[in-house]
């Protein structure tokens, strides 16, 4: 039943959530392309439900020359625009991720999708999060996200596998609301181990 009605909340949600920032959209799109070269949607591969393979949306953030993605862009990066900044510190650049909830690779809440370069790093708890969709937000999200390491990541995907369902995905919602406005850095918070 939660399924089916993750499902369902999901559709809706990104539909208003699609429409509410449109004008926000718009606006971002032309000023990613105003201030920089290239294109202004970013696609890459990331592993979703059981280690499958997508292509995630963004708003591009960074300059338009290609790299590999490996790391953390954290804020100070002089590869992230001026522009891009804005984007991140708000969020954003992540609403097109909204239109991959709708397509079905993803969900409004779980682990945030991972890269597909980084599997030396696993741990015991990594294979948790491929067992739910990923999520445009995540608990390792709403507890300081890029200021964690992968490990303290995937043990916040572990506890939300373990006990998801739909309170604590509304609490997850409402606190990323919190985030948005806030910053990551006061909610950081490292896990500890059962």
């Amino acid at each position: 039943m939660y399924i089916i009605l993750k499902r369902l909340f999901d559709i809706f949600f990104s539909l208003f959530i699609l429409f509410l920032t449109l004008p926000i959209l718009l606006l971002s799109l032309i000023l990613i392309k105003l201030e920089s070269k290239g294109p202004v949607f970013f696609f890459q591969e990331r592993l979703g439900l059981n280690g499958d393979v997508f292509h995630v949306f963004k708003l591009r953030t960074m300059t338009h020359i290609k790299r590999d993605f490996h790391e953390k862009i954290l804020a100070g990066n002089i590869e992230v625009t001026k522009v891009g900044y804005y984007l991140r510190r708000f969020k954003v650049d992540e609403l097109p991720q909204f239109i991959n909830v709708l397509i079905g690779n993803m969900s409004i809440v779980g682990p945030r999708p991972c890269l597909k370069n980084i599997e030396h790093l696993y741990n015991q708890d990594t294979h948790y999060r491929f067992k739910v969709k990923p999520g445009v937000t995540s608990l390792a999200g709403v507890r300081g996200s890029i200021y964690l390491t992968w490990p303290e990541k995937w043990t916040y995907d572990k506890i939300y596998v373990e006990n998801a369902n739909f309170i604590l995905d509304l609490r997850i919602i409402v606190k990323t609301i919190l985030v948005v406005f806030i910053g990551e850095k006061k909610f950081l918070k490292v896990p500890t181990k059962n």
